[in-house]
């Protein structure tokens, strides 16, 4: 039987999940799934531009897996664009580090800490407000652990 997965880190939710090449209806295309800490080791190393150590440590796991990760996720990337798959963004042993919430009314993000509590919008003060990190099930989990590290 094999251990159970550690939680990893991730900064934030993404703020977009599915894409697939213009012109093709998504109903017609072989699907990849990138999880969100597939994501996070992608853009750690190849949009912040971090060494595998620098983007271990931020995602608290170890060198090692931090590489199979992102080994997995280029692959996925690549098949994604050269085959012309829709590629969708979920699941995943993660909790995130913030969140993103975006005014339904405005269209305004912004960033926040899981202990700010947010119920309007600072631009235009609609309360119709989406959590996207909600959106994959998180909130209460992400802000109890940060509140444990002192984040």
């Amino acid at each position: 039987m094999p251990r159970p997965q550690n939680n990893r880190i991730v900064h934030e939710p993404p703020l977009f999940t599915d894409f697939k090449p213009v012109g093709v209806k998504g109903v017609s295309l072989e699907s990849v799934l990138l999880s969100l800490d597939e994501f996070e080791a992608f853009r750690l190393a190849d949009y912040v531009g971090l060494s595998h150590e620098e983007a271990a440590e931020e995602m608290e796991i170890s060198r090692p897996t931090f590489t199979r990760l992102i080994e997995q996720a280029r692959k996925k990337i690549a098949d994604y664009m050269i085959n012309g798959k829709f590629l969708s963004i979920d699941g995943g042993n993660i909790h995130f580090r913030n969140n993103i919430i975006k005014c339904q009314s405005c269209g305004h993000m912004f960033r926040t800490k899981f202990n700010e509590e947010i119920n309007e919008c600072p631009v235009c003060q609609s309360k119709n407000l989406l959590n996207l990190a909600g959106g994959f099930g998180h909130g209460k989990c992400c802000g109890n652990r940060n509140q444990k590290r002192g984040g």
